[in-house]
């Protein structure tokens, strides 16, 4: 089964993956793919050479360029959690390689989210309110807010401290986890 984590910058999912990780699930983010191929190339890290690449790959490689390379890096598990889904197409795509597909969101306003990124200081976070709200945009044009939109699952942080929100999304994937085991018949059991 496949979880895959969409939201926008700064909503939160990367406290869900270190959720999942302490867990014992994998975590494959699809950012950090891209990320990493901006390094084979030897290009800068900063938000807008990212995304143009993330585009480049798109229209290189078709819609589903991204997902590809994110599969490619996927251990095999009964679980997985792959984090930064940006497209209905890479939903679909991840659908058909999985068993089992759940969509997650995870939900924040965009003053908590330009907090939070403000604090993070990653390079290819925004320094400004125009940049957070510029890459907003972009991200909403790949289609983040459709799939936001319909998503199976919404986990909002909003008001948490980031051990509040780390302990809910603890407490979500045990009972996602309960719920499949509960579902999955033993070896044996039912067959004749």
């Amino acid at each position: 089964m496949a979880i895959l984590v969409v939201g926008m910058p700064g909503s939160g999912k990367s406290v869900f993956s270190e959720a999942a990780r302490a867990l014992g699930i994998p975590v494959v983010s699809m950012g950090d793919v891209v990320r990493l191929e901006a390094v084979k190339r030897g290009l800068s890290q900063d938000a807008k050479t990212i995304a143009q690449l993330a585009k480049t790959l798109r229209e290189e490689g078709g819609a589903c360029a991204v997902a590809k390379l994110t599969l490619e890096r996927t251990p095999p598990a009964p679980v997985v959690v792959i984090d930064g889904v940006r497209s209905l197409d890479e939903v679909e795509f991840f659908r058909r390689a999985f068993e089992k597909v759940l969509v997650l969101a995870i939900h924040s306003s965009p003053r908590t989210r330009f907090t939070r990124l403000m604090a993070r200081c990653r390079e290819d976070d925004p320094k400004r309110w125009e940049e957070f709200v510029e890459r907003d945009r972009r991200e909403l044009a790949m289609g983040v807010g459709e799939v936001i939109a319909l998503s199976d699952y919404v986990l909002a942080n909003e008001g948490l401290s980031r051990e509040e929100f780390l302990r809910l999304c603890k407490e979500w994937l045990n009972r996602v986890l309960t719920e499949l085991r509960a579902r999955t018949p033993n070896p044996g059991e039912g067959s004749q």
